[in-house]
Order: C-alpha cells, then sequence, then structure tokens
C-alpha cells in the first residue's frame, strides 16, 4: 500500500497545478467584429439538493450566456451547452478564469453557429460537489441532468431534445461531464472534458496522525473552510462518494481512521471513478453524436485523461483526445473558444 499524507493524496486527485482557489488565466485575442452576448444571472431551484447533511442551500446561481441573435431573432430556438466549473470556485470565479463573455462571443464571431451556454454554480459546503449524488452533500447529478435542464427548457427558447444539448466541464466539471454523461445519455447529446480530474482514485496508506486528528476535530461542516486546500478537498471527496448519514457532526467517512487505511471506503471511492465505470457505461457512452477530451501537456492529469481516451476506443466509441501545450489552467479560456465551443457547433442538433 502506498504511503501518502492525507494533503499529497488529495492534491494527486486534482493535479497540483489546480490548487489555488483562484487563478489567472490568458485571454485569446478579442475577435474584430465580435457582436455582444446577453448574460443573465438567475437562480434555479434544485429538488435534488433538498434536505442534504452540509445544509447546502437547494437554490443554485447560475449563469445563462444568450447568443447575440437571441433578441432579434424571438422565433428561434438554439441547441444548449451546460458548462461544469471545477473545484474550489463558484460560477462567478469560472467564467473570470475562461473569460466570459469575450470567449464565447470571440467563438461566434470565428464561424461557431450560435448557441445557449449555461453555467451552474455547484460549489459547496468543502467547496465542491463533484457533481455526484450524496445525501451528505446533494444530489448535483440530479441537479445538472434533470432540474437545471427541466429549468432552461421552461424558460428560455432552447432545442429541448438531448441531441442539442451538450455537456462539458473543466477539472472537477470534467469529472463531473464524464460521470453524468455516462449515467445520463437521455439528456446530452454529445460531451467535452477539459483537464478532468478524479478519473481514478490513488490508494490512501498510513496518514499523518496531525492531519487526520485536524479533520476530525471538526465540529460542523462549516468548519472546513479554516483547513488547507487540500485536506478541504479530501472532505469534499468523501461527502461526495463516502457519504454516512449516521456519522455527524460531517456525515462521511474517510479512507483512513487512526492511520490505518479503510478499504471498504476506499472501495466506495472507486466505485465513483470513471474509469472503472466505463465498462458498465460503454453502451451509455456509445449513444452520443460525439466526445472530445483534451488537457495540457504539463498537466498532471494528462496520463488519466490518455487512459480514458485508450479505454473509449478499446469499446470503439468515437472520440477525440487533445494533448495541448499547457498546464491545468494555462490554456483553458482559450480551449473554450477556439475547441469547447465549436467542437459543440459541429456535434450539437441545430434544427433548421
Amino acid at each position: 500500500m502506498i504511503r501518502l499524507p492525507l494533503l499529497a493524496a488529495a492534491l494527486a486527485l486534482f493535479g497540483a497545478a489546480s490548487a489555488p482557489a483562484q487563478v489567472a488565466t490568458p485571454a485569446p485575442p478579442p475577435v474584430a467584429g465580435a457582436k455582444p452576448v446577453t448574460v443573465e444571472r438567475i437562480t434555479v431551484h434544485a429538488p435534488s439538493v433538498e434536505g442534504n447533511l452540509e445544509g447546502n442551500s437547494a437554490d443554485r446561481a447560475v449563469l445563462v450566456v444568450l447568443p447575440p441573435g437571441y433578441r432579434s431573432h424571438p422565433k428561434q430556438r438554439y441547441p444548449v451547452v451546460y458548462a461544469l466549473h471545477g473545484y474550489s470556485i463558484g460560477v462567478e470565479q469560472w467564467v473570470k478564469e475562461i473569460h466570459v463573455p469575450q470567449t464565447i462571443e470571440g467563438a461566434f464571431a470565428q464561424g461557431t453557429r450560435e448557441m445557449i451556454v449555461v453555467l451552474p454554480d455547484s460549489k459547496t459546503m468543502h467547496n465542491g460537489s463533484f457533481y455526484s449524488s450524496s445525501v451528505t452533500v446533494g444530489d448535483f447529478e440530479t441537479f445538472v441532468a434533470r432540474d437545471l435542464v427541466a429549468y432552461i427548457d421552461g424558460h428560455y427558447r432552447t432545442l429541448a431534445d438531448r441531441r442539442s444539448r451538450g455537456l462539458a466541464g473543466h477539472s472537477m466539471g470534467g469529472y463531473g461531464t464524464a460521470r453524468i454523461g455516462m449515467k445520463h445519455p437521455e439528456t446530452f447529446g454529445a460531451l467535452y472534458m477539459m483537464s478532468p480530474c478524479c478519473l481514478s482514485t490513488r490508494a490512501l496508506g498510513q496518514t499523518d496522525a496531525a492531519a487526520e486528528a485536524t479533520i476530525r476535530a471538526l465540529r460542523s461542516p462549516a468548519d472546513s473552510a479554516s483547513l488547507p486546500w487540500g485536506l478541504r478537498a479530501q472532505l469534499a471527496t468523501a461527502a461526495a462518494w463516502s457519504p454516512d448519514p449516521k456519522a455527524p457532526p460531517l456525515f462521511l467517512d474517510l479512507p483512513v481512521k487512526d492511520g490505518v487505511s479503510q478499504p471498504d471506503v476506499l472501495a466506495r471511492w472507486a466505485a465513483n471513478a470513471p474509469l472503472a465505470m466505463l465498462d458498465q457505461y460503454a453502451g451509455n457512452l456509445k449513444r452520443y453524436a460525439a466526445i472530445g477530451i483534451d488537457v495540457g501537456d504539463r498537466d498532471g492529469l494528462k496520463d488519466d485523461a490518455a487512459r480514458l481516451h485508450d479505454g473509449l476506443d478499446r469499446y470503439g466509441i468515437a472520440n477525440s483526445f487533445t494533448v495541448y501545450p499547457g498546464d491545468h489552467v494555462s490554456g483553458v479560456a482559450g480551449r473554450v473558444q477556439g475547441a469547447m465551443l465549436p467542437f459543440f457547433g459541429r456535434a450539437l442538433a441545430f434544427g433548421r
């Protein structure tokens, strides 16, 4: 069994470059003649998140980006791309990292067909939901796949068909795209994963006593705000993948106890890893019109992304895989404008 400190194990899930809560990323050059989009900030109630044991709000902030033609063509309906943010940031930080609205306006100006882009906030008490289904965190998987889609279809001029819906995300959002995409092909028609984290779990062995004692000393989920990034990430993954409604005050099981690895908890984590889930859901993934994966060549998550690509190839599931120059975050805005949105412009059904 590998012996790792708890902090190092948590960082291994994401890649060390993702540790800062907010990072500055370069924006692609503005595109001459780009027409302005409309950004609406709304709140969407999520019945699927109600009653969670952490006390995360079921009223979720959502940004809706309407294309330039939305107001001037009142009878036209549009495909929708749902874009999921990463760990430790919310939607407002996410749009800064990917330089919205500039990148979306630039993609349309460069020829990508117009679509609606929806960016939900899934930040939680421990800084991230992992878009999973958990009594502790709330069922954020169903929030994205059902509640949010139903709201957007009911309030905007969408093409309410799976073939006209795309799902994308970066880092934790890339994990969410893989997870939700595997389980909900009835909702989405194309997937794009950007530097997806957590495709596999790393074995956790004996932890340092101080780190474990720090976590077990917490008296409420809110107390995690005082923890370092890595320990908070450990709590977030445990809350998402090993919830325990009979284990107050945090309502989760850690993968270590008294310095000893807990194989049953590790098995629950592994069951949530897309590389382990792939064999079960290969049939679902074959239903997608297109699947894209990209990752920076200096990203610690590159190898697992390549394994996912290889696994899809093994099942004959068509997918594109791109390794571009960059680390975990440095190229993400340019990829949104130059790769992700054009991908959906080709893959989704636009009607007449």
